[in-house]
């Protein structure tokens, strides 16, 4: 069973923000002659990798609401040059809205079982999908989704 992270979208105001930023990093790899992966920097290692690996997602928390997520490629341990210990978090660079839920500040990251995790907005049916992003922050917010 898959094992899944929680993070803060720092200074992201909307999924767009985030989708933009992948979009301009991955085009800065190209232009660098690097492979356009998706990598988040982290100062620590998860513990948990072969759970994380077996099928995970990194759910991002965007303005106090769990908001999106990117499935989980890899998770790559490394020293950098002033050889301190960190982590590449490589996702797929497509960005999934699911469901809104509220989530506090936290420092790091989160493990999420697969069985709270929220569903994906495409799996939801109706119109939801559709709506205005803050919209649907505001419903939710309202405890109307």
């Amino acid at each position: 069973m898959p094992l899944h992270l929680i993070k803060l979208c720092v200074g992201a105001e909307s999924i767009g923000d985030l989708e933009g930023w992948i979009a301009q990093r991955q085009a800065l790899r190209r232009a660098r002659g690097e492979p356009a992966e998706q990598l988040h920097t982290t100062r620590m290692v998860p513990k948990r990798v072969d759970e994380l690996r077996d099928g995970g997602s990194l759910y991002w928390v965007i303005k106090g609401q769990l908001s999106a997520r990117q499935r989980l490629l890899d998770i790559r341990p490394f020293t950098d040059a002033d050889g301190i210990g960190r982590c590449h978090i490589v996702m797929e660079p497509v960005v999934v809205p699911v469901e809104p839920r509220p989530y506090r500040p936290f420092q790091g990251w989160r493990y999420l079982q697969d069985k709270d995790v929220p569903r994906d907005l495409s799996e939801r049916g109706g119109e939801l999908g559709a709506m205005p992003e803050e919209m649907r922050r505001e419903l939710a917010e309202l405890g109307l989704l």
